[in-house]
């Protein structure tokens, strides 16, 4: 905090999201449609609610996204369930005379941007331009991006066939891991977000019934906390409202995986990722919420950029209730009006996804790993990634869930 009074704005709001009373500036007679479900989708309805702003929820599966008190479907539809490819006769038909749209997933986010212009009036999204998402959603067309715009990033080679992995030469294998071009599609199919390989032929063994094609892209070395994520918004005149800084402290997998253990950072800590941030911001000509993972190459100590996410993420309520809420930006955007910029938030407070945590701490090596009480202690009073003592049904629903997993020996996540 750089002052008194800031201190007791940041306080004031998170007081205002964990309390659930309405805020006078965000109450409207416009709802918004939120598409997708899980963990994002669940945060961004709470969020929303909270601010007084009435959600329905449209998605393919709701997963514990429908046991939120806030979980409501929009009457007389013959169902809940929709995908992205039916997005314009479903909102040509509901009886709206006008709603906010906030995707939740890749697919709804290209979806949202690529909607006739007609209904784009009608329903107003705080989105990029379909150019932009397409740029990030396809990570070739991305690593690209960043080539021609000088923005650092991992090395990333495309690989359109296992006869082209073949004929590579063995030693641009190891260090480096197998990703996908589409990230969403290649996760629900696959279950995993990438493929390390030791070696050329562990690589070929692994891509024989993977499809192609595949980036082969450099694996950064170094902990879970050389990761460092940006969050924030940026608005339709291209003014970056706000920047919100969190470093990783664990993950699951440990190599290739999602945080299960964070802290909000000054952004100050990261300035050279946050400056990097903007350059690419700028030269994307974004617009809308977006969710940045760096990782600190301890080679040459540089940030290097790993992707962004074109939309809300698995933490946003975390962001909202250090003092940076993004649902309420994108909102006001998309409605025409002015968005207040927020300078600072709550710093060193700490977000445990507790589940996915305590799995991390279970892969430690067993000379690494401290003690079950030292563990406990790095999670006690952080907030908790589900469970929310006004909102118990998501939490509730995703242990019953977790419970069945684990004695069938399964592990999947909702992704973000």
């Amino acid at each position: 905090m750089n002052s008194v009074t800031e201190h007791t704005q940041v306080e004031q709001h998170t007081n205002r999201l964990q309390n659930g009373r309405k805020h006078p500036y965000s109450r409207s007679d416009v709802p918004v449609l939120v598409f997708e479900g899980g963990l994002t989708g669940a945060g961004t309805i709470r969020i929303l609610s909270e601010s007084g702003i009435k959600t329905f929820a449209v998605s393919n599966d709701p997963g514990i996204f429908r046991y939120s008190r806030f979980f409501r479907a929009y009457p007389n539809l013959r169902t809940t369930r929709f995908s992205p490819s039916e997005i314009v006769p479903l909102l040509s038909g509901l009886d709206l005379p006008r709603a906010v749209l906030m995707p939740c997933a890749d697919d709804w986010v290209k979806a949202v941007a690529d909607l006739p212009e007609k209904l784009r009036e009608r329903f107003p999204a705080s989105t990029p331009s379909l150019s932009t998402v397409q740029t990030l959603v396809d990570k070739w067309a991305f690593a690209e991006a960043l080539q021609s715009l000088g923005v650092p990033h991992p090395e990333t080679l495309l690989l359109k066939s296992l006869d082209e992995l073949a004929a590579l030469d063995k030693n641009k294998v190891p260090g480096r891991f197998l990703k996908p071009i589409a990230s969403l599609e290649f996760s629900r199919r696959y279950g995993v977000k990438a493929v390390l390989a030791a070696n050329h032929e562990e690589a070929m063994r692994k891509m024989t019934k993977v499809a192609f094609p595949i980036m082969l892209q450099d694996y950064i070395p170094g902990p879970a906390t050389s990761h460092c994520f940006i969050d924030g918004f940026v608005d339709q005149h291209g003014k970056v409202c706000a920047l919100f800084a969190r470093r990783r402290l664990r993950m699951y997998p440990p190599s290739v995986g999602n945080s299960s253990l964070m802290e909000s950072i000054a952004i100050e800590e990261v300035a050279p990722a946050a400056e990097i941030l903007k350059q690419l911001l700028a030269g994307l000509k974004y617009r809308g919420i977006f969710s940045a993972e760096f990782k600190l190459d301890e080679r040459d100590g540089i940030y290097k950029i790993l992707e962004v996410n074109a939309r809300p993420w698995w933490y946003i309520e975390f962001a909202a209730r250090c003092g940076i809420d993004v649902c309420q930006m994108a909102y006001d955007d998309a409605l025409g009006r002015p968005v207040r910029e927020v300078t600072c938030y709550e710093v060193g407070r700490r977000c445990v996804y507790l589940s996915l945590d305590f799995a991390a701490y279970l892969k430690q090596p067993k000379n690494e790993r401290s003690g079950l009480w030292q563990w406990l202690k790095s999670v006690w009073g952080a907030d908790e990634a589900i469970f929310r003592w006004s909102d118990p049904g998501p939490a509730i629903a995703y242990d019953i869930d977790y419970f069945k997993r684990h004695l069938l020996g399964r592990w999947s996540f909702d992704g973000g």
